[in-house]
């Protein structure tokens, strides 16, 4: 266990930190609580005159609790907790002598049929590396240095700003295989991390569910700890100083967060008091049936107030700078993956989960009002309407939400013999008649490329040189249409086997000039992404969008506008999907003059053939597709062609 830095560290600044009043315990009741993590929990404090370690506990059903560690030999009768006479459930106990790095748990005899367990703290902020399982008394304290990016936050993280997402397992992004192939500490990732996602011109990061889960095997998402990062890789102070580095690199921090349910282990939320505290009773409401997992109760004010307490603690504490909510779709439906003798209909006889959409509208007015320069995005794999729209508008208020049918539709079409691609046109396509429904974010993330799916690469037919152009083709095509941009660590390399969470990244592969093609691609995209203001001011507006020509299906090509807003430049995008090279390609445009070629997939230093349109081509005044003027272009084969029109008027 590594004890936080003494230069990077200080006392918490909360003098009440631990001191349950009447007015916490009123919020809490009303489920508004949204910083129960200053009140419940263990807490450093000094009371008369001694140093020590206040604890609280919610409980409503035991009949008694006390707190056992090493400190007083795991003796259940050493250090009872008493029971607040409000009627609120939480105990409560200050033990003189508990200091920093104290390991603890809450023994519990609960009223009911005299069941008793030893239990994690549910607010612990610290925990034990798995497979131990007692949480730790733990100070918080870290002097941040990431003061500029704080401030100026709100214009990265804002709906015209570019965002592309690099998403990251922070087990199995780099791994040391001289030490028995481990993975790296939060510091040792904070060394290479942020300077590699710099290099790449990414803006944002996406990290795995990082908050503590005994099952390293669920990727984070079987959580127990919701104020706990894991410490697998280090300590709380050593994740801040991970997140502060990337600020500091300019990077936004993007955190996977679980509410939708939670696993069964002994020592975590399940059967808590000896009752389904956290949890529904009734297993159709309740239980999970692929995930085998436990299901929050969002009807209860209580827990209501524990999951925002845990939302804002990481959005506060760790400068989180956005909170992707996982699962959303199996929160909304009574029915999901049940047959319909296997669940409750609501009062209205209807399959949607009126309370949990009443806890996520709940969540997002939270979050939005505590901290307006962050983003929340849902995991959202239905056409339920306007989840990315404000709650005072009738939507669940979400700012962006995950493109999941442009992901299903455009990995089945590349997955095609170019051969048959002009009979699956419409799959391209499609997605541009509801891309401006929602406030979506494309992503091409981890469940893509694990699970016996393989990889992004594997999942490109054709020749191998075929394969590197399929996948460059298929980055272009993500990069010109709207939306912002999620892609999944290892993708950007064209790594060869699917994603194994105990591996590395196959870093070695960029030795070879295809893969090394494939990184600069994307690297390219993302700076292009970034400098085009065409590219990403307008994502979430039919006005940053118009077609050119999507009725070319017997060519299998696409071409359309990139518009920016309040400002001159435009871009063309052009995709050529067959492996046929195409000359004398004519495309109507909007503007005379010379139209610049700014990017192409074909490049001789992406791995390409080297066809293209030799820094741009002229317009000239025939008609074509609607505009007074056109441009002959040649298309390499497999390849995405990027234009831009610089002149003033249209």
């Amino acid at each position: 266990m590594t004890m936080p830095k003494a230069r990077r560290t200080r006392r918490p600044k909360e003098p009440t930190a631990g001191a349950v009043t009447d007015h916490d315990v009123y919020l809490f009741k009303q489920g508004t609580h949204a910083k129960l993590y200053e009140k419940l929990g263990a807490h450093l404090q000094e009371r008369g005159g001694r140093q020590g370690t206040a604890f609280a506990v919610w409980a409503p059903n035991a009949r008694h609790v006390s707190v056992v560690g090493e400190f007083n030999s795991w003796d259940p009768h050493s250090s009872p907790m008493a029971a607040r006479r409000d009627h609120s459930g939480i105990w409560e106990v200050f033990i003189p002598d508990v200091r920093l790095g104290a390991v603890y748990k809450y023994h519990i005899v609960s009223n009911h049929n005299g069941y008793t367990v030893d239990k994690a703290d549910p607010f612990a902020v610290h925990a034990e590396t798995p497979p131990r399982t007692a949480s730790i008394v733990w100070d918080l304290g870290y002097e941040w240095e990431d003061g500029e990016w704080m401030a100026g936050r709100h214009r990265a993280n804002s709906l015209d700003a570019p965002m592309s997402v690099y998403e990251v397992h922070l087990g199995s992004w780099r791994r040391v295989p001289e030490e028995e192939n481990r993975p790296l500490t939060y510091r040792e990732l904070a060394d290479t991390l942020p300077a590699y996602v710099r290099e790449m011109e990414y803006t944002h990061v996406e990290f795995l569910p990082i908050m503590e889960h005994p099952f390293y095997g669920s990727w984070g998402y079987q959580v127990t700890g919701y104020f706990a990062p894991t410490s697998r890789y280090g300590t709380p102070q050593d994740l801040m100083y991970l997140i502060d580095r990337l600020h500091q690199e300019g990077i936004g921090v993007i955190l996977d967060w679980v509410p939708s349910h939670f696993p069964g282990d002994e020592h975590g939320l399940a059967y808590f008091d000896g009752t389904h505290l956290y949890e529904h009773m009734d297993p159709r409401q309740g239980f999970h049936p692929d995930w085998k997992s436990y299901i929050f109760n969002y009807g209860r004010n209580e827990v209501r107030a524990f999951l925002l307490s845990s939302a804002l603690y990481w959005l506060d504490l760790y400068h989180v700078d956005g909170l992707r909510v996982d699962a959303v779709a199996s929160m909304l439906y009574l029915d999901y993956s049940r047959k319909p003798d296997e669940f409750i209909p609501n009062q209205y006889g209807g399959n949607e989960n009126l309370e949990a959409i009443g806890f996520l509208k709940q969540f997002n007015e939270s979050v939005y009002a505590a901290f307006p320069d962050v983003q929340t995005i849902a995991e959202e794999s239905t056409s339920w309407p306007m989840v990315s729209r404000p709650t005072h508008l009738g939507g669940l208020g979400f700012g962006l939400k995950w493109n999941m049918g442009w992901m299903h539709d455009t990995l089945h079409y590349f997955r095609q013999d170019p051969l048959f691609r002009k009979y699956n046109h419409n799959e391209l396509s499609f997605s541009i008649w509801y891309a401006f429904a929602e406030n979506f974010l494309l992503s091409i993330s981890h469940d893509e490329v694990t699970h016996g799916k393989g990889s992004l690469f594997g999942k490109m037919p054709g020749t191998e040189w075929e394969k590197y152009a399929n996948l460059r083709l298929l980055m272009g095509y993500m990069y010109g249409h709207p939306g912002k941009k999620l892609l999944f660590m290892g993708c950007e390399l064209a790594q060869w086997r699917e994603w194994l969470h105990e591996e590395s990244v196959e870093w070695n592969v960029v030795d070879d000039p295809f893969h090394r093609g494939m990184q600069r691609c994307v690297q390219d995209l993302n700076r292009m992404y970034r400098r085009e203001p065409a590219l990403h001011t307008q994502d979430f507006t039919q006005e940053g969008f118009v077609w050119v020509d999507y009725h070319d299906w017997e060519n299998s090509t696409l071409s359309f506008l990139r518009r920016p807003s309040g400002g001159d430049d435009i871009l063309l995008v052009v995709l050529n999907f067959t492996p046929i090279p195409r000359t004398n390609y004519r495309i109507g445009v909007p503007r005379a003059g010379f139209w610049q070629e700014i990017f192409n997939s074909d490049a001789s230093h992406y791995g390409g053939g080297n066809t293209g349109n030799q820094g741009g081509v002229e317009a000239s005044p025939l008609a074509r597709h609607g505009y007074f003027n056109s441009i002959s272009l040649t298309l390499p084969p497999l390849s995405a062609v990027f234009l831009k029109s610089q002149e003033q008027g249209v």
